[in-house]
């Protein structure tokens, strides 16, 4: 077997280095997280909402899919695999937080290793803190279909394969969440724009 280091990686398909990293290539697999680790870090810091618990299940979505890429079929784009496994890291530290207190990570060389340094580009107009706010409110499978569809521009035919349901599903969690979201946002806005408006509580001007 030829090492991916002797090749430029750049001209090997993700679905070949899945194959040369579970056939024993030490290069692989980085390079495929090296690749996708921007939008891996994106689909769980938004549907966690908290940097730390994005960080923790991104680690265990690496972990998970470095061990599972034997079992990788092939029948769904290696993307759509990556971000099942991140969906399904989140989920479980979910239902773990839903059981336990949340502790810190307390590794800041481990949070800076997984997360990119780049700016989550909801950040902008400064809708972020609303949006992420609000999405914390939805029941999880809502939270996953909306980060998914729309904010990360997946097809409702994708989105159904990343979270292994069919697309009405989607469509149905989209919508249900949509609904539930709108005056979620319009609250959190409101409640932000009187504490802001004249720098005192209600709103009044400073004495």
């Amino acid at each position: 077997m030829t090492s991916v280091s002797m090749h430029r990686v750049g001209e090997v398909p993700d679905k070949e280095l899945l194959a040369r990293h579970a056939q024993g290539d030490p290069h692989a697999f980085a390079e495929l997280v090296h690749r996708h680790r921007d939008r891996m870090w994106a689909v769980a810091v938004r549907t966690l909402g908290d940097p730390e618990e994005a960080a923790d299940a991104l680690q265990d979505a690496c972990l998970s899919a470095f061990r599972a890429a034997g079992r990788f079929r092939g029948d769904a784009a290696v993307t759509t695999w990556l971000h099942r496994i991140v969906v399904n890291a989140c989920l479980d530290r979910i239902r773990r937080k839903s059981v336990r207190p949340a502790t810190p990570m307390g590794d800041d060389a481990t949070f800076d290793a997984v997360a990119p340094k780049m700016p989550d580009p909801t950040d902008a107009h400064g809708v972020s803190l609303d949006v992420r706010t609000a999405l914390e409110q939805l029941p999880y499978e809502q939270r996953a279909a909306l980060v998914l569809v729309d904010m990360m521009g997946y097809s409702v035919d994708d989105a159904a394969q990343v979270m292994e349901v069919p697309p009405g599903t989607i469509k149905s969690r989209c919508a249900r969440g949509r609904a539930r979201l709108a005056p979620l946002l319009t609250h959190h806005r409101n409640r932000r724009d009187g504490k802001n408006v004249g720098g005192v509580e209600g709103g009044g001007m400073p004495k």
